[in-house]
């Protein structure tokens, strides 16, 4: 009932913000004698925002036409390399004719970026593949909006979820470096395990970026909802089934928006001040300062539906019984088992103010993998990074990055054999000075 009252108020509310919009303009507009007025400045100011708060925000297009490799401008197509019921792989496309570019992107490595499935879409990580772009092959997770998903295509559990991942590795490859932001980290860690332990060649590398690996360690403000209300809590109050006017009509789902209200309920006065930000900035003509604004909003604001398997199989898994860290993780019959790993390089990245996965979460992969060489482990903390930090932005461009780049050029050719890993060292831990 509850999704239903949500599109009623959404439907009510979009010809308010094509008004608002509509004033907007005729309050500021060079040629409109209203734009003459005393305070059209506030007055369109006013307008803009209430437009932006009220108007619905679609999916964002990834929009990345272009990269440099080597200082050299490439065109970049996006393609779909392969196309599943609830989540399309693509890949970024390099192309040039300049003979030096062609070959420096000839030898360089194939990466596959696992977006999270958690709220909002892969467009967020447009940084990271941005960056990416410059130094490898990029292949994305863009996991489909639940609502736009027929009944006839089936539930989707978190099992399913690590099938997708394993379908995406053995498409492109096994010398593929993957990297997992955020709620992926669970189950990549769990696809290449059933990897290993299935005797089939595995990634050369893995990164995990601030994910809950162990989200008993430093526990924030989302891992404490999870643990403290039940399982039938989460499936009676934040499930629903989507409404009749979109292709999933039926479908239980853990509905966008109320994600996004728990994306604004952890820090409301930040975003506060920022719409005040922007409604100074529209007073005042500061155009740059407010395209900045709506940027970043047309992207947070954009979310997806995820399915009620999944996302309940997640709290379950990840956050109340730690299945994955408790070794007591089963999928699809077959026993979780990440010591089983032995070639694939590891490397854990963690923001120093995260407020989403804690302290430890992440580098608790290490104490998992006891069959990757220590010497292939590594670990990485972003000074003064919050979790958006670590995959966008300029503490992600200029100090993570790089530290991404350098790790999976380091172990980009096969190992020739395992490592004894008895009396190893702890995994290196790197610091970033602000």
């Amino acid at each position: 009932m509850l999704y239903q009252l949500y599109e009623t108020q959404r439907a009510m509310m979009a010809p308010f913000s094509e008004f608002a919009s509509a004033s907007a303009k005729l309050y500021s507009h060079p040629l409109s004698p209203f734009a003459q007025a005393p305070m059209a400045a506030r007055m369109s100011a006013s307008f803009g925002l209430l437009h932006r708060l009220a108007k619905e925000y679609e999916k964002p297009a990834f929009a990345i036409t272009a990269a440099k490799v080597g200082g050299v401008d490439v065109a970049v197509q996006e393609q779909v390399a392969l196309a599943k019921p609830f989540c399309r792989l693509l890949r970024f496309k390099r192309f040039t004719d300049n003979p030096q570019a062609l070959e420096r992107m000839k030898a360089q490595p194939t990466v596959l970026v696992v977006a999270p499935l958690s709220g909002h879409h892969a467009t967020l990580l447009r940084d990271t593949v941005k960056c990416l772009l410059h130094d490898h092959k990029v292949f994305i997770t863009d996991w489909t909006d639940a609502r736009m998903v027929p009944l006839q295509d089936g539930p989707f559990h978190l099992d399913d979820y690590v099938a997708y991942v394993q379908e995406f590795i053995r498409h492109i490859g096994a010398d593929v470096h993957v990297i997992s932001v955020c709620q992926p980290t669970v189950p990549v860690l769990a696809a290449v395990s059933l990897m290993a332990s299935g005797g089939e060649a595995t990634p050369r590398t893995m990164t995990m970026m601030g994910g809950p690996i162990d989200a008993r360690k430093s526990p924030t403000a989302v891992n404490n909802l999870a643990m403290n209300k039940s399982h039938a809590w989460f499936e009676a109050n934040v499930i629903f089934r989507v409404p009749s006017n979109f292709a999933g009509a039926g479908r239980r789902v853990y509905p966008g928006f109320l994600q996004h209200t728990g994306f604004v309920a952890m820090n409301p006065d930040r975003h506060m001040s920022s719409h005040y930000d922007y409604f100074a900035d529209l007073m005042r003509g500061a155009d740059d300062s407010a395209e900045a604004h709506r940027q970043f909003y047309d992207e947070y604001n954009a979310v997806l539906d995820m399915p009620a398997e999944y996302y309940l199989d997640t709290i379950r898994t990840v956050f109340q019984d730690f299945a994955l860290v408790n070794g007591t993780w089963v999928v699809k019959g077959q026993s979780v088992r990440p010591q089983d790993i032995t070639t694939t390089a590891l490397m854990t990245i963690e923001g120093e103010l995260d407020d989403i996965s804690g302290a430890g979460q992440t580098r608790a992969a290490h104490a998992l993998c006891t069959g990757i060489p220590k010497s292939r482990q590594v670990h990485y903390d972003a000074m003064g990074a919050g979790h958006y930090g670590i995959f966008s932005g300029r503490r992600w461009r200029e100090a993570v990055y790089p530290q991404v780049r350098d790790f999976i050029a380091q172990h980009n050719a096969t190992p020739a054999a395992s490592e004894p890993t008895k009396a190893a060292p702890r995994p290196a831990r790197k610091t970033l000075v602000r």
